[in-house]
């Protein structure tokens, strides 16, 4: 079966181009990670849902070290987030109102451990982050995606494309690595 034309539908996206069916296979997820590589963000999504309208939103989500994703919640409306793992190392970790990350709540997804994902229940302040080099995930949630209000940022974290968020993440990086008995990182803050 080929696969379906692939379709760059912004700088940091592209959406697959199928009528029926798409395969997520080898090729898509190494384009997708090759694509993180090249990006500003670290990061690249790749949608399989036709449009933001859809009422489920289905996606590949590539991630580099060092990809700071603000963390979020999903809130008005309230929608709940699965994540399953492809390749890679994944941090997931849920914050309380006060910013402090909660018990229980510094997930290590490896498929060498057997940790394959997690579910994410509406409301919830959360952020992800790439162990490892390459790191690709499936994502789902409901839509339809409205920008304005798909997400509220956590009022305690800082914006991305900051010096500040460079330093919370390495900060929580190494907190979490410490947590989980992990090799130091290996990425370096940029330069100011």
């Amino acid at each position: 079966m080929d696969q379906p034309p692939i379709i760059r539908i912004s700088s940091a996206a592209t959406k697959s181009g199928h009528k029926t069916v798409a395969l997520i296979d080898r090729n898509l997820v190494e384009r997708k990670a090759c694509d993180a590589k090249r990006s500003d963000r670290k990061r690249e999504i790749h949608n399989f849902h036709e449009a933001d309208s859809d009422p489920l939103q289905r996606m590949l989500n590539a991630i580099q070290p060092g990809s700071y994703i603000r963390p979020h919640r999903h809130l008005n409306p309230p929608k709940s987030e699965s994540i399953l793992l492809l390749q890679g190392q994944l941090a997931y970790v849920s914050f309380g109102d006060d910013g402090l990350p909660e018990e229980g709540g510094l997930v290590l997804v490896d498929l060498g451990r057997g940790v394959y994902g997690c579910d994410l229940r509406p409301g919830v302040w959360h952020t992800i982050f790439a162990l490892a080099p390459n790191t690709v995930l499936f994502e789902v949630k409901p839509g339809p995606y409205d920008p304005s209000a798909d997400k509220e940022f956590a009022p305690w974290s800082p914006p991305e494309h900051t010096a500040e968020a460079a330093a919370f993440l390495a900060e929580l990086e190494d907190r979490f690595r410490r947590f989980w008995g992990l090799p130091a990182r290996s990425w370096e803050l940029p330069s100011p």
